[in-house]
């Protein structure tokens, strides 16, 4: 019986009570939080599937659906926006953790900031680390053709919020799983879109014919410190500037054939300026990983092969440079489509690893089989509770290994003091650029506020000081120093063995920027700077306005000018105005009683435009509206995409040729023509009949290859990138030939690294240039120009002096020190003092051969000139 006293209001229960309501307490809970678990909705609810079935993909739509409903109905779930797609599409991070947790989001962020920054004492770190919770962060559907990752996450997230094993309750408690379910909502939908219209034809299992990111395609995961995509500023964001994650990872689908998944240890080279505490936990987490795929009889789990941890710019690899855990996977079978592995033909070696069940780095090898899109969803959630699991047992060393690797960039000693940028640069945009890249990476910056002197330099305010004492001090020299890439070789003797894609990429060389090292201590008046304070622009009143060449924004602001009605045109000679000097080449923009639309091109360009101050008419050669064409092979092609996104990005007028266009519209309209680099067979023939629907299939065809050489003898301008100048070569029969193109790895290597070359003389191609420039070589070209031999009839050749090409040198490479920055092999012998760009006439027409890309990846900023140059002379009135 239950009894309560009136004098204490004390109730009095028999213990048999006491047992009885602690067990009716224990089932009303349960059955209250059982029944909660069981109304939150689960993916197949809302797509009618299981995620992993065979044929079946859900779109964005539908887990948009998902994740709201999850979110409405879970107390363990919060979903917020942090940015748009590059096609206006909400791009969503779902925070997960237990009630508890959620309700202090702030507490923990804070705390897991405060970590990273290493700003505050060790005994307030020390506390921290107990007392606060481990942050990881997933991602999925970056490549969108690697399919099962996108649909995964949406189990993953109901999995984390629902399940009750004792080891997802110990999760929910010490973790916070911050999940980006889809950073490229864009391509999910072309790739589900094409594969449920091609679902039941030869072409099922095919890849779209347009690149799954608008401008990048698979190059979105080559975007993590240059920060060019709407999609990569906002998770780092996130990552950098928010949240600190301890682990990072990132989901794929591209293992190695007849492996089930890759996962860390990755293979050799590190680089070095990577905290041997991150190199060290990465090969920690990995083999905790690799440990459960054993215990739960999954086989097939492969390590050390063609990953590394030298490259900086990936998803999985900038995080070390922040002295964050990165994870890779690459989990096989990425199309709902099943497919049979015969037993009979496992390979002896996987990526040269053994398969016997002998190789450290390959334990247990899968036999082959039936193989379906399920399988691949249940890997990628086994590594991912994997992660989540030991980020749980060991949250607080975590925790605080985070602090103290930033405590250790902080305090390093013999390092450099700071890096320093002069307000005189060549391209103060571009210079303005830079800064805000480091900053967007999480990196810590100052400004002058007084001048200032170091050694014998004096330096104006507003200039920009990066200190070298920061968390992230791995991150600041690695972006602003020369790569050297350690010899590697698959034997003594034998050819090198290629990096995981680059070995170099110091940002100030790419992108002609001044960065001023400085080793000792100096001192000067700073405030920290939070953006970019760049100073406003205005318009003083005039006529006529000159506008220096060299800064990339320049040509936008003509671009923007011309489309609004303005008349520009090219200074063809040095003036000095006002205390300025302009060089031949650069622009005159009559303003005349058009001073609105002048200072709304300033107002986007952030150009500074200043009036003429004689009435004297300045030497020039006026501007014909410009408009390019820009090829588009139906196989996908970065390289386009990167070209468009820069052409765009300053405002040309542009349009998209496929192969049907080339041989049949008036191709006369275009200023230019680009090929951006693609191979020779790739432009020519394309996709082969039958692999893809008919109407994608087949290339330019010897029938564009003559209308292209058609426009230019008919005076058109061509420009081609890197290998489409093979292209130009073979089909316009140019007296061109590329050098390197015959020579073995073993006496020629130069892979993805910047070379030293020179800009020749004062041709239209080169105004606004510097005369020092870094280019962007990654197995490319290095031409000569040869004097055809004539033929006699019978084809015998004649011994006689033919007529010189008439060809100019625009860009060579440089006599010595070729390599800037990277690896680099045979240089000096094979490379010196040939020619990297070259402008040769064919009949009335120009076609200008860049042996190097000098537009990639949106890094190389510095070359930028040289296309937009390419483009404007063919519009220079005589």
């Amino acid at each position: 019986m239950l009894y309560i006293s009136r004098s204490t209001s004390i109730v009095h229960m028999h213990p048999r009570q006491t047992l009885f309501l602690g067990l009716f307490s224990f089932c009303f809970c349960f059955l209250f939080n059982f029944s909660a678990i069981a109304q939150v909705p689960s993916p197949e609810s809302v797509f009618g599937f299981r995620v992993g079935s065979d044929y079946k993909l859900a779109d964005y739509d539908q887990m948009l659906e998902f994740y709201q409903k999850l979110d409405e109905a879970s107390d363990r779930v919060q979903m917020i926006d942090i940015g748009k797609s590059v096609m206006g599409r909400p791009i969503k991070l779902l925070f997960i953790s237990s009630e508890e947790n959620l309700k202090q989001l702030e507490k923990w962020r804070i705390a897991s900031e405060q970590l990273a920054r290493a700003r505050i004492s060790e005994a307030e770190a020390r506390e921290l680390a107990r007392s606060g919770k481990a942050i990881v962060w997933f991602d999925g559907g970056m490549h969108a053709t690697e399919r099962a990752c996108a649909q995964m996450t949406n189990e993953l997230a109901h999995r984390i919020a629902t399940e009750e094993s004792a080891e997802m309750q110990k999760i929910r408690a010490n973790v916070i799983t911050l999940l980006v379910p889809v950073i490229n909502p864009d391509g999910v939908d072309i790739v589900v879109d094409w594969y449920r219209k091609n679902l039941g034809t030869p072409y099922e299992t095919s890849s779209p014919p347009i690149l799954y990111q608008k401008y990048v395609g698979h190059d979105n995961n080559r975007d993590w410190f240059m920060n060019n995509m709407p999609e990569t500023r906002a998770a780092n964001q996130v990552i950098y500037r928010e949240w600190y994650p301890q682990i990072v990872h990132n989901h794929h689908q591209t293992s190695p054939a007849w492996a089930r998944i890759f996962l860390p240890p990755f293979r050799s080279p590190v680089n070095a300026r990577i905290h041997p505490g991150v190199t060290t936990a990465v090969n920690l987490v990995g083999s905790a990983m690799a440990n459960r795929f054993a215990m739960k009889k999954m086989p097939g789990v492969i390590s050390g092969v063609a990953y590394s941890m030298w490259w900086n710019g990936g998803m999985r690899t900038a995080p070390y440079y922040h002295n964050m855990i990165g994870i890779l996977t690459e989990t096989a079978h990425a199309t709902p489509t099943p497919r049979y592995y015969d037993p009979t033909n496992k390979p002896n070696l996987i990526r040269g690893v053994r398969t016997d069940g002998t190789a450290i780095f390959y334990p247990y090898p899968w036999e082959g089989g039936a193989s379906h899109f399920r399988d691949a969803v249940d890997y990628m959630l086994t590594s991912s509770v994997a992660i989540l699991d030991i980020a749980a047992d060991r949250k607080e060393e975590f925790l605080w290994n985070i602090y103290q690797m930033g405590r250790d960039a902080i305090e390093m000693e013999g390092a450099v003091f700071a890096y320093v940028f002069p307000t005189e640069q060549w391209d103060r945009g571009e210079a303005q650029n830079l800064v805000n890249i480091l900053m967007q990476g999480g990196l810590e910056a100052q400004i002058a506020t007084a001048s200032f002197t170091v050694g014998d330099k004096s330096y104006r305010a507003g200039s920009i000081i990066f200190y070298g004492a920061q968390p992230f001090r791995p991150f600041l020299i690695d972006l602003l120093e020369k790569q050297a890439y350690p010899d590697q070789y698959a034997y003594p003797g034998g050819p090198p063995v290629p990096p995981y894609d680059l070995a170099g990429w110091t940002l100030p060389l790419q992108m002609g920027v001044t960065v001023d090292r400085i080793d000792h201590a100096f001192e000067a008046e700073t405030k920290t700077l939070e953006e970019f304070e760049s100073q406003p622009t205005t318009l003083a009143p005039g006529s006529i306005y000159l506008l220096s060449a060299r800064s990339n924004a320049a040509y936008r602001a003509v671009n923007l000018s011309q489309q609004d009605g303005l008349q520009v045109g090219i200074l063809q000679q040095a003036v000095e105005q006002g205390g300025y000097s302009f060089q031949k080449g650069d622009f005159v923009v009559q303003g005349e009683q058009s001073t609105s639309k002048l200072m709304k091109v300033v107002a986007e360009t952030g150009v500074e435009l200043l009036p003429q101050q004689t009435r004297q008419l300045l030497p020039q050669k006026e501007l014909r509206p410009i408009k390019v064409g820009m090829y588009k092979s139906w196989m996908p092609n970065m390289d386009e995409g990167w070209t468009r996104w820069v052409l765009e990005q300053h405002s040309f007028d542009l349009d998209t040729l496929h192969d049907k266009d080339i041989r049949s519209i008036d191709l006369g309209q275009y200023s230019a023509i680009i090929l951006p680099d693609q191979s020779p067979q790739r432009i020519l023939n394309g996709h082969r009949p039958g692999t893809m629907p008919e109407e994608f299939c087949g290339g330019l065809g010897l029938e564009g290859a003559v209308a292209l050489k058609e426009y230019v003898r008919r005076g058109g301008t061509l420009i081609t990138f890197d290998e489409a100048s093979d292209f130009a070569i073979d089909h316009l029969g140019l007296p061109i030939r590329n050098v390197v193109q015959s020579l073995s790895n073993k006496q020629f290597f130069i892979p993805g690294s910047l070379i030293r070359a020179s800009v020749i003389g004062d041709s239209p191609l080169t105004y606004g240039m510097q005369k020092e420039i870094a280019a962007s070589f990654s197995r490319s070209r290095a031409f000569e120009v040869f004097t055809p031999s004539r033929t006699r009839e019978g084809g015998k050749e004649e011994v006689k002096e033919a007529k010189k090409p008439a060809a100019d040198v625009i860009v060579k490479y440089a006599e010595k020190d070729l390599l800037m920055s990277g690896w680099a092999m045979g240089e000096e012998r094979y490379l010196k003092n040939k020619a990297a760009m070259i402008d040769i006439s064919h009949g009335k027409g120009k076609v200008i051969l860049f042996g190097f890309r000098p537009q990639f990846r949106g890094q190389t900023r510095g070359t930028y000139k040289l296309i937009f140059n390419s483009i404007i002379r063919s519009c220079m009135v005589d």
